[in-house]
């Protein structure tokens, strides 16, 4: 399964939430709403989720290999940090930006 589109869509609130995410695979399939966070160590990404009825958050979407979700990572803080690029050259911000 290849990552054919990503589209950063940065929130300028203040706070952990960084970026939201749509990711393309093989042209085919979409999801939407990852999210990038800003943690203790670094930013990281979070899968779409749902609150459930006792409070908790189940994720809608993930992968289940380990190898794959740390290439999608990667991927998208890549396209993350390509995007905070184009605005420290003092690009216009298009609001969405494409990687």
């Amino acid at each position: 399964m290849e990552i054919t589109d990503i589209r950063i869509r940065k929130v300028t609130a203040e706070g952990k939430l960084k970026a939201y995410v749509t990711v393309t695979f093989d042209e085919c399939f979409v999801v939407h709403n990852v999210k990038i966070i800003e943690g203790k160590t670094g930013v990281f990404i979070a899968m779409p989720s749902r609150r459930t009825r006792t409070g908790e958050y189940k994720d809608i979407a993930h992968p289940i290999c380990p190898d794959f979700r740390s290439r999608l990572q990667d991927r998208i803080l890549e396209a993350f940090a390509n995007a905070d690029e184009h605005a420290d050259a003092g690009e216009e911000d298009p609001g969405e930006v494409e990687a």
